[in-house]
């Protein structure tokens, strides 16, 4: 059987196999979606890979309908396993969308669900947790989780709220200016979470807020040791460090990130007798870690 030619045009220039969704981008060049958006996201590559053109990353992917037809049309006519038509990518509107749902209290639950399933999305998981961000998810979650709290609600939807807020990876510029607004309700929610009985599942909510608890605190501290002037922040962040202090891996954990250093520096630039013993109790307790013998 003579081996059949296929088209250089039907050819994605970087897998170099014949296209399943045909994108052009605006450099004029054609590649297959996954391959391009997989240049432009796990590569961190921001250059067209034919043209050497700048080709930002989240610059307009124009499906190009006319080639694909033809790329069906020639697998039909050459029986060739037909390329099925692709699904629409996900865009920001439909994540807005989503967002608008959450103030429904019969679609929460529902909503943050959808949300933690495009996160989790296997084949588009880098571009569709860029376009959560860009949409604003982690802010939302954050305003839910205070309402939540608010109006004493602890059900699966927080958990849900929670465990989402811990996927997208919240970029630290992000975090930076969810703590300028809510510091003191952030660190005060998650730390309420970690004390409460009241939730179903109470082992996987407390293992969400444990786990945001330490990306939060982490910038909390370096916020506080860059102003070095903010009381109530280092109260706040304290308050949290001491609850999370009742668990011995997170007590590890806090000395292997050099916790004690900074509490000590932050107790020498910022005396003031409640601090002072905040400071005392926290150091106390991580001191009874046997690994601080070692790393100190």
């Amino acid at each position: 059987m003579d081996e059949i030619e296929v088209p250089k045009y039907f050819i994605c220039p970087i897998s170099l196999q014949i296209m399943k969704d045909p994108v052009t981008t605006i450099t004029g060049i054609t590649y297959d979606r996954d391959s391009i958006e997989h240049w432009l996201f796990t590569n961190k590559s921001t250059t067209c890979p034919i043209t050497r053109q700048p080709l930002p990353k989240h610059s307009d992917l124009t499906p190009n309908h006319t080639l694909l037809r033809l790329i069906q049309f020639w697998c039909t006519q050459n029986c060739i396993h037909r390329v099925p038509t692709p699904k629409p990518p996900l865009n920001k509107l439909q994540v807005l969308k989503l967002l608008k749902d959450i103030k429904d209290p019969n679609l929460q639950l529902k909503t943050i669900k959808e949300l933690k399933l495009l996160a989790t999305r296997n084949e588009r998981n880098n571009i569709n947790k860029c376009l959560l961000l860009q949409a604003g998810v982690p802010k939302a979650m954050i305003l839910f989780m205070l309402t939540c709290f608010r109006k004493s609600q602890f059900d699966k939807a927080l958990e849900e709220a929670l465990s989402l807020l811990q996927l997208v990876d919240v970029p630290e510029e992000e975090i930076k200016l969810l703590l300028a607004e809510k510091n003191d309700q952030i660190l005060d929610s998650l730390t309420r979470v970690l004390g409460s009985d009241e939730m179903e599942n109470s082992i996987a909510v407390k293992s969400h807020a444990l786990m945001l608890l330490n990306t939060f605190m982490q910038e909390a501290s370096s916020s506080v040791m860059e102003s070095g002037t903010n009381q109530q922040d280092t109260k706040a962040a304290f308050h949290a460090m001491l609850i999370a202090c009742h668990w011995g891996r997170n007590r590890i954990m806090m000395v292997e990130s050099g916790a004690v250093f900074e509490l000590i520096e932050i107790e020498l630039l910022t005396p003031e007798k409640r601090t002072t013993e905040l400071t005392m109790e926290i150091l106390f307790r991580l001191c009874s870690c046997a690994e601080v013998s070692l790393l100190c």
